[in-house]
C-alpha cells in the first residue's frame, strides 16, 4: 500500500489550467496524525475556483503526458491577473470528504478504523494524511456517501442562523433558495421557528421548498418579485440576508425593500431611513460582475463578506463542537445531500463530466470516489 494517487490543479502564466493525477507515496503520520482512506468528497461550489481557476473547460482536452494522466484547458488572458498568486503553482483540491482511518499515530489510536470526516483542501486524492483533532467521527450506521458533506452545507447552515441570533435579527432572507444547503437551512428555519424568505429562479424551485414546507417562496423572474419581496419582509421583519449571488443587483434589491418594509407606515421627515439595521452577507459569487449598489436604503444598513471559518472561529471551541455534534446525529435527516452521480478521479477532470457538474444546478451534487476506476 504505496501508492496515493491524487488530483491537482495548476494555473500557468502562459494561459493553461493543467488538472492532472499524480501519484505519491502514502505518508506516515506523526504522533497526532491519522491516515485517512477517502472514500467519498462532493464537488461543492466552493470548490469551483481552486479546480478550474477560470478555465475554459468546454475547451479542455484529455491527455496521458509522462504516465500522468492530465486535462489541459486554456484561461483567457483578461482572468490571468485576478489569479496571480496561485499562477504555475501546484495545489490540491477538493475541501471536504470522508473515509476509515487506516492508520493512526501514537496519540491517535482511538481513531483506527472509524468512519470520519474532515476538511482538509486536499481531499481529492485516494489517502490523506491530517491532524486527528480535524476528524469528526461518525455513527457506525452512517456511510461515507452520507458523511462526506458533513461540513461546508451543514456547519454553513448553522453559522447562518448564529449570525442572525448573534446580531439580533428575527428573519432572513436567502437567495439560491433551492440549493443543498437552501433546503438545510430551511428545514433548520422551520425546526426553530424562525422566518425564512426562500428567492428561487424557477417555478420547478419553488415548488421543491413547498414540498419541505416553505411559507415564504419569491421567484426573482416574476415580474412582481419586488413587491412580493417587500410584503414578505413586512411581515416578517426580515432584516437580515444571505445572498449567494454576488455580482449585479440582488443586494440592493434586497437592502431597498427591507427599508421599504420598515418604512412603509413612516409619516414625516425620514431623512436616515429606518433606524433598524438591514444586513446583506454575500457569501457566493455565482454572478461574476461587480455588485452595484444604489442609495435608497438610508444609513442603517450594511453589505460584506461571510465565510464560515472565521464565524467558527469567533463562535469558540466549545459552541463549535456543539454544531458539529448535531451534524454527526442528524446526517440522515436534516443535514442529509442526495447524490447526483459517482465520479472517479479521471471523470472528475474529464470536461464532459465538468461540464455536468460545473453549472451547479438546483438538487445535483456529484461525489468523486478516489478508490474507484483507478
Amino acid at each position: 500500500m504505496s501508492e496515493n494517487r491524487q488530483i491537482v490543479s495548476t494555473a500557468t502564466r502562459q494561459g493553461e489550467l493543467i488538472l492532472s493525477i499524480v501519484q505519491n507515496e502514502i505518508p506516515t503520520p506523526s504522533d497526532n496524525e491519522v491516515i485517512v482512506k477517502m472514500e467519498a468528497a462532493p464537488i461543492n461550489p466552493s470548490d469551483m475556483f481552486p479546480l478550474l481557476a477560470f478555465a475554459d473547460y468546454s475547451q479542455g482536452k484529455l491527455m496521458l503526458d509522462d504516465q500522468q494522466q492530465k486535462m489541459v484547458a486554456p484561461i483567457s488572458e483578461q482572468f490571468l491577473d485576478a489569479i496571480r498568486s496561485r499562477l504555475d503553482q501546484t495545489l490540491p483540491v477538493g475541501n471536504e470528504g470522508a473515509g476509515r482511518v487506516v492508520t493512526a499515530g501514537a496519540n491517535a489510536k482511538h481513531l483506527e478504523g472509524k468512519l470520519v470526516s474532515l476538511v482538509s483542501g486536499q481531499c481529492y486524492q485516494q489517502f490523506v494524511k491530517v491532524p486527528a483533532a480535524m476528524c469528526l467521527v461518525h455513527k457506525e450506521d452512517t456511510t461515507a456517501e452520507e458523511a462526506a458533506s458533513s461540513f461546508v452545507n451543514p456547519i454553513t447552515a448553522l453559522c447562518f442562523i448564529e449570525t442572525l441570533k448573534k446580531e439580533g435579527h428575527k428573519a432572513m432572507v436567502h437567495t439560491a433558495a433551492a440549493s443543498n444547503l437552501g433546503q438545510m437551512l430551511l428545514k433548520l428555519c422551520l425546526q426553530e421557528n424562525i422566518d425564512l424568505i426562500c428567492v428561487v429562479r424557477s417555478v420547478e424551485q419553488a415548488q421543491l421548498l413547498q414540498t419541505l414546507g416553505a411559507k415564504y417562496i419569491i421567484n426573482s423572474t416574476d415580474d412582481d418579485f419586488k413587491e412580493q419581496l417587500v410584503e414578505a419582509m413586512a411581515e416578517t421583519g426580515a432584516t437580515l440576508a444571505f445572498d449567494a449571488i454576488g455580482g449585479g443587483r440582488m443586494a440592493d434589491t434586497l437592502l431597498s425593500s427591507m427599508e421599504h418594509a420598515l418604512s412603509r407606515n413612516a409619516s414625516g421627515l425620514n431623512t436616515y431611513g429606518a433606524e433598524q439595521h438591514k444586513q446583506v452577507y454575500i457569501y457566493g459569487r455565482l454572478a461574476r460582475g461587480p455588485i452595484t449598489l444604489g442609495q435608497n436604503y438610508g444609513m442603517y444598513w450594511g453589505v460584506g463578506g461571510w465565510l464560515v471559518m472565521p464565524v467558527l472561529k469567533k463562535l469558540g471551541p466549545k459552541r463549535a463542537a456543539e454544531l458539529q455534534a448535531r451534524v454527526v446525529n442528524e446526517i440522515k435527516t436534516t443535514f442529509a445531500s442526495h447524490i447526483t452521480d459517482e465520479l472517479s478521479l479521471l471523470e472528475a477532470i474529464d470536461p464532459a463530466n465538468i461540464a455536468r457538474y460545473f453549472p451547479k444546478k438546483t438538487g445535483e451534487k456529484y461525489l468523486i470516489k478516489p478508490q474507484q476506476g483507478l
